[in-house]
């Protein structure tokens, strides 16, 4: 069995996809003694970590470096927070660190961070069910940050940027040290007032700062700020620039922003956007319109040349006959029915003349005034039925009556007592009734 030959360069890049595709070498915390610290102009640094038995490469790129202290001297005891990776042209390997503190504060830090971001998350405080909706176009923005901090300054020039008319009011707090999570909590409470928000009609806020070291922005870790956050009845936007985790402030607001610029782009719509989605929607709603009086134009035609309501005089004229002639039929055989009875009756007169005649007479009277009665009744019904389905075909009928047709807005032009249809009918001179719903006019086409 022939055995595999790799490469120098093939055995250090699979090293290396293993060192950094195992969670085991990421985000780790590494303690030890500075030396070769070395500051480059790209902004990166590099230093070396030992302890007594053994030492490691490390840096920190520019991105990171606002998490590190900028009074670093050999033979400093910190703590690292980064990643493992190899350096693949020489096969070392070296720490990528994101994080760099003096003592052991950052570690324990962590650890604090990591309690209360269990006890809030089983308190149910990071739950969608209580994320509040944002309005589509704040006009009033309350900000909790620093009076003199580079946040504010962005927030305002890219609100201006977005929509002048989008008013800024801010609520100057310390964001970093001591008592600076008192300052933002009441900066949160100062603008849920009921009288602040009457008076400034405040729709959202944002809280947050710039970027710095976990420690910098601890006071968004704080149990007081998250109660305030968690108990705001306006929606509130965590914008506090780092990278590293997300703060307990970004998981129990509304939303969550990587900066304070960002914040401004999710709550702030351009107003050139703004025309443009309302310009689209005028145009959906005109043609929406446009096509709905389409559609009434051509029912209204379709009723315009309905056989009926063309018709519904002649129609109804037409069942009135009906219902004399049934009237005359039914009239002619009731005469004919009480004949052919006379008729029976004189007969049997006649024939039982002798045998006790009035009773036979009354006898047959009685059954003749039956059967008449219920000859009757059978026309009354049959008379009942016919004037119901009369009232029916002239109830439908005259929902198209001229007088509907008026009630709805149009009026009937006549001339020599004709509807005129169409305006070709016209000419110079020609004499015209209009008839309204309340009132017959006469004019004359000039």
């Amino acid at each position: 069995m022939q055995a595999t030959i790799f490469s120098v360069s093939e055995v250090n890049r699979a090293i290396k996809q293993f060192i950094e595709g195992t969670q085991t070498f990421k985000n780790i915390f590494i303690q030890g003694e500075l030396s070769n610290i070395t500051y480059y102009k790209s902004g990166h640094l590099y230093f070396t970590l030992k302890d007594d038995k053994a030492s490691v490469k490390c840096a920190i790129f520019k991105y990171a470096f606002k998490n590190v202290p900028n009074d670093l001297k050999e033979g400093d005891q910190v703590k690292i927070m980064g990643s493992a990776t190899i350096y693949e042209s020489n096969g070392s390997y070296q720490i990528i660190a994101e994080t760099l503190e003096k003592t052991n504060k950052l570690g324990s830090l962590y650890e604090k961070l990591e309690q209360l971001k269990k006890y809030y998350f089983e308190k149910g405080y990071f739950n969608k069910e209580y994320k509040k909706e944002f309005p589509v176009l704040p006009m009033n923005i309350g900000v909790v940050t620093a009076e003199t901090g580079a946040a504010i300054r962005d927030i305002i020039n890219t609100t201006h940027k977005r929509n002048k008319n989008i008013n800024i009011y801010l609520y100057p707090a310390k964001v970093q040290g001591e008592g600076a999570a008192i300052e933002v909590s009441k900066g949160i409470e100062f603008f849920n007032r009921n009288d602040i928000r009457e008076d400034l009609g405040i729709d959202a806020l944002i809280i947050g700062r710039g970027g710095g070291s976990i420690e910098d922005l601890w006071a968004f870790n704080e149990e007081i700020v998250i109660e305030t956050i968690f108990k705001s009845e306006l929606p509130i936007i965590s914008a506090v620039g780092h990278e590293i985790d997300h703060l307990l402030s970004d998981l129990v607001a509304d939303k969550r922003a990587s900066t304070p610029t960002q914040a401004i782009e999710i709550l702030v719509p351009e107003k050139v956007s703004l025309k443009k989605d309302l310009f689209a929607m005028e145009n959906t709603l005109n043609k929406l319109l446009l096509n709905k009086i389409n559609i009434i134009k051509k029912e209204l035609e379709q009723r315009k040349n309905n056989y009926y309501i063309k018709n519904y005089i002649s129609l109804l004229n037409d069942k009135k006959m009906d219902l004399i002639n049934i009237e005359q039929r039914l009239t002619r055989e009731l005469k004919r029915i009480v004949e052919k009875g006379r008729e029976n009756i004189e007969f049997r007169k006649k024939r039982f003349d002798k045998i006790n005649l009035k009773q036979l007479v009354e006898i047959q009277r009685e059954k003749l005034l039956l059967k008449e009665k219920d000859i009757n009744n059978q026309i009354k019904n049959k008379l009942k039925i016919l004037k119901k389905e009369l009232e029916y075909r002239s109830v439908k009928i005259s929902k198209y009556s001229i007088n509907d047709i008026l009630k709805q807005g149009y009026t009937l032009t006549r001339k020599n007592g004709k509807i005129v249809k169409r305006g070709i009918e016209l000419s110079k001179k020609d004499d015209l009734e209009i008839q309204f719903l309340d009132v017959k006019i006469k004019t004359t086409v000039k």
